[in-house]
């Protein structure tokens, strides 16, 4: 595209800092106002053009043009004719020598004007003795140089230079490859092997745009072309496959070129600020959310299609066209696969016109070790099956066989499910599995996308099953080795989050999913019902654990009742927490896994005792108070001391901890010498991954406040909160803290910080902080509406309240402030982070300790909503 012919404006007659700045600007808005009817690659070609002429013209304004030995060259990006709105200008100043005072001087001068203008340049003053000598020793020099472009200046030192750095001595084919591929692999690490990021990098992310250009880099060093169009006619690319990369530039261009004029800067990650602006811009709507959800489905779907691209080019290159496997010998599978090194190859072009050949190639990758990966020209051959489907493979009784044989294998969701994953092949088999490709949430809770996230469930539970993770969840592995048919556990995993994005509750849906596909693969009908109940109630074991108070044995007969039997308690726990852990790398911690394996064992052994013989709460206490009682005897305390200050406390207390937890408040509450001066207990032990704090206190107005607010000071997250009061008027209140890592608190200064400003908030020696902490960056991305649930409680003097908001900081303290004001006891509190939104649960009372009615609920939900509605920032 001519730039000149959409852009009609000529370039100033002065040149004054003045005037080059109108003239961006009108061109940066005509950029803007072009994105809506121009082809993006016009618009970056245009751009381009646009800075080679005022390159060209300060060039000459500075007299550098005077200077015939000097050569001014694009290199990088800039060197391709490529340039988005806020893009670096790579530039290579080359001379004959180096440059004299005066010379130097212009050349300050040229740059300072460039800088002047806003505009990211990045430049270098060489000899051309000097570029070669850098290029061969960095990579990316190198790759910059590949790409350079005169603008103006000497041709003859232009040719020099290109003669220099096309020579074998310079970079080689094989060492320029291996060189690029190692980036490759390093720049891949650092987003842990993953494209699939909250905030992704549109360049540097695992099948961004950086690997479009590594294929073309490697290529086109071997072959000496400047485009990846000229890659065809040497049979490195199919005229498909050109096609389906320019198609994958083009739409990841078009993202990065909104995304630079959104943030007005040379910005590549997708940040949560830019998103919703530049899903709009792109066309996806102004609906926020889903619009967003649009946008990134189809990025995630692009960078999968680019990364499979890469991969396989890649090693087209080094096998095909290096020959690094000449030394492998063939070893023969079957009559339709051989063994090529590590690499698996059909044998023909025509394998896969048998369409369970598709799934006896993944049965071989199961079966045997040696096989690391699909050889360049089978991944080939797939995606050209792959688009000439017609149906699902699940549609053919030979593929429904291979894919149970799959699943059933040992080693079926080690690298096979891997490769079906990446290649499309899950997509292929299964119709609802194609939805879900690419489907990610916009909230800082779901870090995958559906399809990812469900391949990392997958991996979770196969880990269970193998040598060297034992120790990480020793329980599920030993549930497993039991597990009569494991490949159900997977089938549940495949299914249970296959419904989202349809509307409606994923979990019934995904149910009838998993159901019908059972009768089309002609499981059992027990088999099928469990299937189908494991998905349909793939929540409910985290729910209960993190929501509900799990030493409460009503609660723990209620989950035994829905979960009924061993068999599905078994498979639904190693579920979960396969499925929590596959979410977010950030999200599990010790804590988390502490209560799903006590409700775990406290429902296995309510199951086992038979669910008309619940345990009896009475009997709990008594069980509790008698172990207590030896281990604090053992201690040197006295019976009678020990119940005379155990009859100061209402029964519950001893239902509602554990023997151990019981003898570490007593020993201290009895050494304790003045019962007016607080008792704050900070175990130096990690409790189920936590730290626990007891608060012994003459009980007053505002505790539960004064309590959080210097908890909130330190800076550590409350998960869970047991709050009591003595019958002579102590507070007997329990926090489990963690820090914001997740960690338990070990240091032993930070241990003595915490006692310290707790002791000091109940004696009222600390002000509450006043200050508003503000949200984070990616928090102001996000709006949580108040909900506030009232629930009825088992105590009938009891109400429970359900709180939904945005997790601001200082959430807790603000709630107990808003507790204290409308006078509301609090007896336990359960507190969950989801990502941005918080969901937590108190167990609350009137200060007469009774339920609140409908018109105290009325007043507490409209103090809390007011309280919780995030003020707009300016």
């Amino acid at each position: 595209m001519n730039m000149a012919l959409a852009f009609n404006k000529s370039l100033p007659a002065s040149c004054t800092l003045d005037n080059y700045k109108k003239h961006f600007a009108d061109f940066n808005d005509w950029l803007k106002v072009a994105f809506e009817h121009q082809t993006i690659a016009s618009l970056v070609k245009a751009r381009a053009r646009f800075i080679d002429e005022s390159l060209c013209a300060l060039w000459q304004h500075f007299g550098l043009s005077k200077h015939k030995h000097y050569a001014l060259i694009a290199v990088g990006g800039y060197g391709r004719g490529e340039l988005h709105p806020c893009s670096d200008i790579d530039l290579l100043l080359l001379t004959e020598s180096r440059p004299d005072a005066q010379q130097q001087e212009q050349i300050s001068q040229f740059i300072t004007l460039l800088w002047d203008l806003r505009l990211e340049v990045g430049h270098s003053v060489r000899t051309v003795k000097e570029t070669v000598t850098l290029g061969k020793d960095d990579i990316t020099i190198a790759t910059n140089l590949m790409e350079m472009r005169l603008l103006t200046g000497c041709k003859e030192l232009f040719g020099e230079l290109q003669q220099q750095i096309s020579k074998d001595s310079f970079w080689s084919s094989q060492k320029f490859f291996q060189a690029k591929r190692d980036e490759q692999q390093q720049r891949h690490a650092q987003y842990h092997g993953t494209a699939y990021n909250l905030e992704p990098n549109l360049k540097a992310n695992p099948g961004g745009l950086r690997d479009i250009q590594t294929i073309g880099w490697v290529a086109k060093k071997h072959f000496n072309t400047r485009t990846m169009r000229e890659l065809v006619a040497y049979q490195y690319l199919t005229e498909d496959e050109y096609q389906e990369l320019m198609e994958c530039e083009a739409y990841l261009w078009q993202m990065r070129f909104a995304l630079h004029v959104e943030s007005g800067r040379n910005e590549n990650r997708i940040l949560f600020d830019y998103q919703p602006a530049v899903a709009q811009r792109l066309g996806f709507g102004d609906d926020g959310k889903a619009s967003v959800e649009r946008m990134m489905k189809r990025f995630f779907q692009t960078v999968q299609r680019v990364t499979e691209l890469n991969d396989m080019l890649l090693q087209h290159f080094e096998v095909s066209i290096l020959n690094s496997h000449a030394k492998f010998k063939q070893l023969k599978l079957d009559d339709y696969f051989e063994l090529v090194g590590p690499l698996i190859r059909a044998t023909d072009n025509a394998v896969f016109a048998r369409r369970e050949n598709i799934l006896r190639l993944f049965w071989h990758i199961a079966n045997n070790s040696n096989i690391t990966g699909i050889h360049s020209d089978t991944i080939r051959l797939l995606r050209l099956v792959r688009r000439r489907l017609m149906g699902d493979l699940q549609d053919y009784e030979a593929c429904r066989q291979l894919f149970l044989t799959i699943m059933r294998h040992p080693r079926g969701m080690d690298r096979a499910i891997t490769l079906m994953h990446r290649h499309g092949i899950l997509a292929a088999y299964l119709p609802a599995w194609r939805n879900i490709v690419g489907q990610m949430q916009f909230d800082l809770f779901h870090a995958y996308t559906v399809d990812e996230h469900t391949h990392r469930v997958l991996k979770n539970l196969y880990r269970y099953s193998q040598q060297g993770f034992e120790n990480e969840f020793p329980l599920c592995t030993e549930i497993v080795k039991r597990m009569e048919k494991p490949e159900l556990l997977y089938l549940a995993g495949i299914f249970h989050d296959i419904a989202k994005g349809r509307g409606g509750d994923h979990s019934e849906l995904g149910s009838l999913d998993a159901r019908e596909f059972g009768k089309l693969h002609k499981l059992s009908d027990f088999d099928s019902k469990l299937l189908a109940w494991l998905v349909e109630s793939h929540l409910l074991m985290s729910v209960t654990a993190q929501r509900r108070d799990i030493h409460d044995p009503a609660v723990i007969a209620e989950f035994a009742e829905k979960v009924r039997d061993e068999t599905r308690l078994n498979y639904l726990y190693c579920l979960t927490l396969a499925d929590i852990r596959a979410t977010n790398d950030n999200l599990w911690n010790d804590w988390k896994g502490s209560l799903l394996r006590e409700l775990f064992l406290g429902t296995q052994k309510a199951l086992r005792r038979g669910l008309e013989k619940p345990i009896d709460l009475r009997d709990l206490i008594r069980e509790n108070q008698a172990e207590a009682m030896k281990l604090l005897q053992k201690q040197g305390f006295t019976e009678h001391e020990v119940l005379a200050q155990w009859s100061r406390v209402k029964a519950d207390y001893f239902a509602r901890y554990s023997p151990k937890q019981i003898v570490w408040h007593s020993e201290h509450i009895l050494r304790h010498k003045d019962p007016k001066e607080p008792l704050v207990l900070v175990d130096k032990t990690p409790y189920r991954g936590s730290t626990q704090v007891f608060v012994y206190t003459p009980d007053q107005e505002g505790l539960f406040a004064r309590l959080v607010a210097a908890l909130d000071s330190k800076k550590v997250t409350i998960y869970d909160a047991q709050i009591m009061t003595s019958k002579d008027g102590y507070a007997m209140d329990t926090f489990v803290v963690l820090e914001q890592n997740g960690e338990p608190v070990t240091s032993p200064s930070r241990l003595q910080s915490l006692k310290r400003s707790l002791e000091t908030f109940i004696q009222g020696k600390a002000e509450q902080s006043k200050n508003k902490q503000r949200l984070s960056r990616q928090m102001r991305s996000f709006t949580v509406p108040p909900k506030v649930v009232f629930l009825p409680a088992q105590n009938k003097h009891r109400t429970m309240l359900e709180i939904t908001a945005l997790d601001m900081p200082g959430l807790l303290a603000n709630l107990s402030a808003v507790f204290q004001q409308c006078e509301i006891s609090i007896h336990a509190a359960k507190i969950t982070t989801i990502g941005e939104k918080a969901e937590d649960f108190f167990m609350i009372s009137t200060r007469q300790d009774q339920a609140l009615d409908a018109e105290q609920q009325a007043r507490l939900r409209k103090v809390l909503v007011e309280q919780l509605t995030p003020e707009t920032e300016d």
